[in-house]
């Protein structure tokens, strides 16, 4: 019996079992975790390498022909195999451990979206090994400047240091996919908080991308009143030329000026 890929749930199974190994042994911490959630193991190529090295590990995926597979190839495992969508569950409720590691072959059609989940669950995630399209892996190491730099950039690399780690063509896939895939590794950095308002931290960046080809002065111009930031040093600027501890201090200056200016 073998799985069949859904084209509506993004799926390329990955084949070749090298890449698989690799993918697997990136994970740094496995001595100081206390779970590994593999988010769509597909026919389990990673769950091989993850259950051999007798990993505290659970796999989560929404397909039901891929669980109802899995059952089967591991029977010992069936308590830890769960069907469900990873952007919706809890993984408090879900495992209830503190310190988690995500890996995957994630769908390339949600990979965004999963990284932004990982965000949120940031205190609780404190490794994450995945493979993406290369392009969404190269987003989110890219830095301040070049055209890949952007919302993903700022946002994972405010919390997490990324390191992209070699790339995947497209033949050790069943099917293949149009595009190279890229592995990269995010492990969590020790600030347990920024040092700015976090939501509003992340209204600025988002803000400031989606209108990437215009100066802060005028992409910000829904949260910041111009005239109160004449002279900031940032407000010339686009967004891409800032790095993360810049988009921490330019939070920090717009809440100084909406506190002096009430």
């Amino acid at each position: 019996m073998a799985v069949q890929a859904k084209k509506h749930l993004g799926q390329h199974f990955l084949t070749d079992r090298n890449a698989a190994r690799k993918i697997v042994d990136a994970l740094q911490f496995t001595n100081k975790l206390d779970a590994v959630i593999e988010v769509g193991p597909g026919m389990g190529v990673l769950s091989d390498f993850l259950i051999e090295k007798k990993l505290n590990a659970w796999f989560i995926d929404i397909d039901e022909e891929s669980i109802q597979y899995l059952e089967e190839k591991y029977p010992d495992q069936k308590p830890r195999l769960i069907l469900g969508d990873f952007l919706s569950v809890s993984l408090e409720d879900l495992i209830g451990s503190e310190k988690v590691a995500v890996i995957g072959n994630f769908p390339y059609n949600i990979s965004s979206q999963i990284l932004f989940k990982i965000l949120e669950e940031r205190n609780r995630v404190v490794e994450v090994v995945g493979m993406f399209q290369k392009e969404v892996a190269q987003r989110c190491t890219a830095q301040p400047g070049t055209k890949e730099y952007g919302i993903l950039s700022v946002l994972l690399q405010a919390y997490y240091d990324i390191k992209y780690l070699f790339t995947v063509k497209a033949g050790s896939f069943n099917p293949p996919p149009k595009v190279l895939s890229g592995v990269i590794r995010l492990v969590r950095n020790p600030t347990p908080q920024l040092d700015c308002d976090e939501k509003l931290f992340k209204q600025v960046v988002k803000a400031g991308f989606n209108q990437r080809r215009k100066t802060l002065r005028n992409a910000l111009s829904a949260l910041i009143d111009k005239d109160k930031m004449n002279g900031n040093r940032f407000m010339d600027l686009r967004a891409e030329r800032l790095s993360v501890e810049d988009f921490i201090a330019l939070t920090k200056e717009i809440t100084e000026s909406r506190i002096n200016h009430e």
